[in-house]
């Protein structure tokens, strides 16, 4: 750094002397000689004289001798590069009055130098030369230096770019900052307990302080700059917080809301314009490949943006697969899309949902046809695949139940977005059920055939007791509904009074896995199960005494038709029979209670009547 320093001393030493040389020179000769040519160019007009010009510039020598005979005394020059301000330096040069080459000109004066002919070809350490020695020597030394030179080409290609000054100061960047990176990445290097090298992840990387000086930069130039890093080899998560730090500042009205432990969502300001939309579908070309680089909020708010924007259809589906891919992480908030089309009758995009819900599944399948060993792994509860489907399902029963009071929600589209997950996502259907109950309260006018369709999508045998107790008094499901999940809760009932006394019935138990809605599972300790199955006896007790008067009204009755059947003929006892069986409705509610248990030749009795009695219905 201190041999850099005393260099650009030393050349900036050097041009002053020669300068101030050439200013004496030229205030000794025109100090009394009146100016003969007028040069026009854009922005402005300067009375000269011909002779410095000349003596530096091919370009003016060769208009001036061109019209030699004519005396020309004006030239116009429109289409100069950088216009007044840039003839100016160069004019100064000529005249060797003495200014400073900066980064904020040197590119202004590399390409009027270029246009007016200012090489060493018509004159010895002309204009040209310097400007080149100060791009290669100093700037490209410098990133800060880079950006700006950057920021002064804006305004002067395609000609800054046929004189190779963006390429050379983006390539300049990128060394830059890949060099930066591996020295940060050594600091960080730090020895174990057990003495071996690893890098301490949780220290500050100091090799990202260029992000903010890259994003002063046009949407074009900061892709190519970017792009040449990637290149490069520079770290994904270096590309992902510049691209986040761009986005914040060109996008967002705040730009002190970004913080590295709370991304923000991309707010935008009010109005689309083409430069929002070129800068949303640019920032998603440049995005990284690794998922870790970008935080999955920071990709539902591109995704807002460019929906509202209405970006290319290419850049929504990307951002879209990229969220499914991680969709296992996500929040209900970030899934809470505003449709932003006039023509959309829905508050919410629930469009855009069903694709990423359809990307998420369709990359799970992928995965299971490249590798046939995940196909055996994801059905397992600690399955990392499986972990993620029951996160999401719980995330869609969540959202579902959020959109179902929507009164423009098509029934269609809540189906589609129920249906998006395998069967096997949903271990629990309480989730499901509640945004159900929820949808028929708000779409009261459905027909019994659309309440039947949107009810298939529970499966009522993995409903939880409080959800089974309120699905079985919920007015709003069909019958049939009702009749299902009634016929479960006494298979419920009966399973449980079959764990409960082991030794009264030896019969395979149906559903086991199922009791209590998939509390109990062979994954729980013998005596937790066995607490929850005697919390599940206390409860059924009542129940049970209810259904010993049934059995003890049933036996008179079948006395009564006994001795009648004494008495009359088979006919009339089969139709008394059934006169009485059709009173009997067994799901009634009682409200008398005893406090002693049935006798097993009841229990058995009432389970079986119980049984064959709602198989008929169902």
């Amino acid at each position: 750094m201190e041999k850099q320093q005393q260099q650009q001393q030393q050349q900036q030493l050097s041009l002053a002397k020669c300068s101030r040389q050439q200013q004496r020179y030229s205030e000794w000769i025109f100090r009394d000689v009146p100016s003969d040519i007028t040069i026009e160019v854009n922005g402005g007009a300067f009375a000269l004289h011909k002779f410095p010009l000349v003596s530096r510039s091919g370009r003016i020598r060769k208009l001036v001798a061109e019209h030699r005979d004519s005396d020309i005394s004006k030239i116009e020059l429109l289409s100069l590069p950088g216009g007044a301000e840039s003839f100016e330096l160069a004019a100064k040069f000529c005249y060797g009055i003495n200014f400073e080459i900066t980064p904020a000109n040197v590119a202004q004066l590399i390409c009027v130098s270029d246009y007016l002919e200012m090489v060493e070809g018509f004159s010895n350490n002309n204009l040209g030369s310097r400007a080149e020695e100060y791009l290669e020597s100093i700037v490209c030394k410098n990133l800060e230096m880079c950006v700006e030179v950057l920021q002064q080409c804006e305004s002067l290609l395609p000609l800054a770019d046929e004189l190779k000054i963006v390429c050379r100061c983006i390539d300049a960047i990128a060394s830059k900052t890949c060099v930066e990176q591996i020295a940060s990445s050594f600091s960080r290097l730090e020895y174990s307990s057990s003495g071996r090298l690893h890098m301490n992840r949780q220290a500050k990387c100091e090799g990202d302080w260029w992000i903010d000086d890259l994003s002063v930069l046009r949407i074009d130039m900061y892709q190519r700059v970017i792009a040449a890093m990637k290149c490069r080899g520079v770290r994904p998560e270096s590309i992902g917080a510049s691209l986040m730090n761009y986005a914040q500042k060109e996008l967002t009205k705040k730009s002190s809301f970004w913080n590295s432990n709370n991304p923000p969502k991309v707010d935008l300001i009010t109005g689309s314009t083409g430069h929002e939309r070129l800068v949303v579908e640019t920032i998603v070309s440049l995005l990284p490949a690794e998922k870790p680089a970008i935080p999955i909020t920071f990709l539902f708010g591109l995704l807002r943006s460019a929906v509202m924007l209405d970006c290319t259809v290419a850049s929504r589906l990307d951002l879209e697969r990229r969220i499914g891919s991680q969709l296992d992480i996500a929040t209900l908030d970030d899934l809470l899309i505003p449709s932003f089309h006039i023509a959309s009758d829905t508050l919410f995009d629930v469009d855009t949902v069903h694709r990423i819900l359809v990307s998420f599944s369709q990359q799970d399948d992928s995965e299971d046809e490249m590798d046939d060993g995940s196909l055996f792994e994801s059905d397992g509860p600690d399955s990392p695949s499986q972990t993620a489907f029951v996160k999401v399902s719980k995330l869609v029963d969540n959202y579902l139940s959020e959109i179902a009071p929507d009164a423009n929600l098509k029934l269609n589209k809540f189906i589609a977005i129920a249906e998006t997950l395998p069967a096997h996502a949903r271990t629990v259907h309480d989730g499901l059920y509640r945004a159900i109950d929820v949808y028929l309260k708000a779409h009261q006018g459905l027909s019994d055939q659309d309440k039947k369709k949107l009810c298939k999508l529970v499966d009522f045998q993995k409903l939880s007791q409080e959800a089974g107790a309120h699905a079985a008094q919920n007015e709003r499901l069909p019958l049939q509904s009702m009749v299902q999940v009634l016929y479960f809760e006494q298979l419920r009932l009966r399973n449980a009074l079959t764990c409960s006394y082991p030794e009264d019935d030896h019969k395979p138990i149906h559903n086991s896995w199922r009791i209590s809605s998939g509390a109990l599972s062979a994954a729980m300790s013998p005596r937790d199960n066995y607490a929850s199955l005697r919390r599940e006896n206390r409860e059924l007790k009542l129940e049970l005494a209810r259904l010993r008067m049934r059995l003890n009204d049933l036996e008179k009755d079948h006395v009564c038709m006994k001795r009648h059947m004494e008495k009359s003929n088979s006919y009339n006892f089969m139709s008394s029979f059934s006169k009485k069986i059709s009173k009997l409705n067994i799901f009634t509610h009682s409200s008398s209670r005893a406090s002693s248990s049935p006798s097993k030749n009841s229990q058995r009795t009432n389970s079986k009547v119980t049984e064959r009695t709602v198989t008929s219905i169902l």
